[in-house]
């Protein structure tokens, strides 16, 4: 055994595969490329074949999954500049109606009603949040909070778009896998792109106006309209996974500004590790069939959710993902000295 510790040593995989990946590009052997890649192809992978493992009624819960994952990346995009959300039931809400409307007055196709509602319930959200950009913390949550609650009274009070019954009988996706594939797809697609968006030049602000809005003020830069695009953003991430939910449940109603759509995003971030956006993403994908696999528990369920919740905060602080990438790249292996 002493011989062998004195042949050979442990060494860390990521140690020189870091160094050649982030500054020249390089990589020496296929070896490293599958350990680069490998994180990043197998849960797409896998994300992509679940709609032909599961059974029909999981298959609906890894739908409601993407939408909740939407949602939390949305999140997690407006925490990055500090703005921190506690109405994504607002964007979702928006978005639902919008294309709940446009399909039962005017009977447009959902691939026509899904872009206007992304587009239009991104600009609404931008605009009725932007006279509120300026604060910060707990009194813009708490602004963001009341907008769903404001438009359940107000559909409620006028009966407008259906008043309490709400809109049915809305053009579905056409049979087969169209539904499932497009949300799967829009959740990958947002979790790339704000991934890469935040590593950017445009990230590199929106993250320096989070820790630091006053200096990058003195840098002659409008913070408040850079926050008003990030609202832009992300309110048309939730406003799509809204307008996705009203044409594959063919309904939209009150219930779709519950608070379920505004709690459930933050605790999937704060389970999968913030700033990350593959937290949100995991954080939502073990929550939401988490709390269907504990529905049979009737009232007791939603005591062990909460139960399951803080004991994996308290243990994992850091977040799921961060926990996970730090033990990957702890991962040794023995090399001959000499």
């Amino acid at each position: 055994m002493a011989e062998i510790e004195a042949r050979y040593r442990k060494k860390r995989l990521d140690r020189g595969i870091k160094a050649r990946a982030d500054t020249i590009f390089a990589i020496a052997s296929r070896r490293e490329i599958l350990y680069l890649i490998l994180p990043r192809v197998l849960p797409v992978i896998l994300l992509l074949s679940l709609p032909f493992l599961l059974p029909v009624y999981w298959g609906k819960v890894l739908v409601y999954a993407c939408i909740y994952g939407l949602l939390a990346l949305s999140w997690d995009f407006l925490a990055a500049c500090g703005l921190f959300s506690l109405g994504q039931a607002f964007f979702l809400g928006i978005g639902a109606y919008i294309a709940g409307g446009l399909s039962y007055y005017f009977h447009w196709s959902p691939f026509i009603t899904l872009p206007i509602a992304t587009i239009g319930g991104g600009v609404i959200s931008a605009a009725l949040l932007s006279p509120v950009v300026r604060l910060r913390g707990v009194y813009f949550a708490m602004v963001t909070l009341m907008l769903p609650m404001l438009f359940m009274k107000m559909i409620e009070t006028t009966g407008l778009l259906g008043g309490t019954h709400g809109l049915s009988a809305l053009k579905p996706f056409p049979a087969g896998w169209t539904g499932t594939y497009l949300v799967i797809g829009l959740f990958w697609v947002c979790l790339f792109l704000f991934r890469r968006i935040i590593n950017e030049d445009y990230g590199l602000v929106l993250r320096a106006i989070r820790d630091d809005d006053r200096a990058v003020m003195s840098a002659a830069i409008n913070i408040y309209w850079r926050k008003i695009q990030a609202l832009f953003i992300a309110g048309a991430v939730g406003s799509f996974a809204g307008a996705f939910m009203t044409h594959h449940y063919q309904f939209v109603g009150m219930s779709a500004f519950a608070l379920d759509f505004s709690i459930l995003p933050v605790a999937a971030v704060t389970l999968g590790g913030p700033g990350t956006f593959a937290g949100a993403a995991l954080g939502s994908m073990i929550l939401v069939p988490l709390s269907e696999a504990l529905r049979a528990l009737g009232g007791m369920r939603m005591a062990i959710y909460c139960v399951i919740l803080i004991l994996s905060v308290i243990a994992l602080p850091e977040g799921i993902f961060h926990y996970i990438e730090r033990k990957y790249h702890q991962f040794e292996k023995l090399v001959r000295v000499g």
